[in-house]
């Protein structure tokens, strides 16, 4: 990036995304590198890219998690992200996971309230250690759910899962985001739930699926 590059985050009140000129480097290797990006409110956008192409840095850029990036980034207030690694603290229970660090009253009924969603109200006062490990992954996007964000972002949470598992849990996703913005409309087919394909990142969205891999 050029040195004249500021880095400025702005958060707006809406569930819009702006990234202009966005740019990281780690030790001297560039990760991004003049990234633009918009998301419209209530957008469903699938960020493509070979391993180590950058998605988790913009992603975490996006999320306020790393301010060592260069550009100009807008992103709502409200936001929320899973990881690779659902990271449940295991000496306490599921429900309690789920609402640790939202302040409030009523937290068990909100907790098992977001549990529900994801199909888990009888695991709310189970141990982490008890669960499977596509379990402990919607319990991480219950623990997201109930802070109602704007902006929820997806860190790759069902890489790690079998493949039977893992479509179980897009297929949730899908009918979550239908649930939540009533006004868009997708497929819940999960391979036709990109309704845009963010070139950005150097993927051709017409390549064989081998090519980008």
């Amino acid at each position: 990036m050029a040195g004249s590059t500021t880095t400025t985050t702005t958060t707006t009140t809406t569930a819009a995304v702006r990234v202009r000129g966005a740019g990281r480097a780690f030790a001297g290797r560039q990760v991004l590198r003049g990234v633009d990006l918009d998301i419209a409110p209530g957008e469903f956008v699938a960020l493509l890219g070979a391993s180590g192409s950058g998605k988790s840095t913009l992603l975490r850029a996006i999320g306020g998690l790393d301010r060592g990036f260069t550009g100009t980034l807008e992103a709502p207030r409200s936001k929320a992200i899973v990881f690779q690694e659902h990271r449940l603290i295991p000496w306490i229970s599921v429900w309690r996971n789920v609402v640790l660090g939202v302040r409030g009253r009523d937290l068990a009924a909100r907790a098992r309230t977001a549990l529900d969603e994801v199909g888990l109200s009888a695991e709310a006062d189970a141990w982490p250690a008890t669960l499977s490990g596509g379990e402990a992954q919607r319990v991480a996007l219950a623990r997201a759910l109930v802070r109602h964000p704007d902006l929820l972002l997806l860190d790759e949470p069902f890489g790690a899962l079998d493949a039977l598992t893992r479509l179980k849990a897009q297929a949730l996703v899908a009918r979550l985001w239908q649930q939540h913005r009533p006004r868009s409309v997708v497929d819940p087919e999960f391979s036709a739930l990109r309704r845009r394909l963010l070139l950005a990142l150097g993927v051709d969205p017409d390549a064989p699926t081998g090519a980008q891999s």
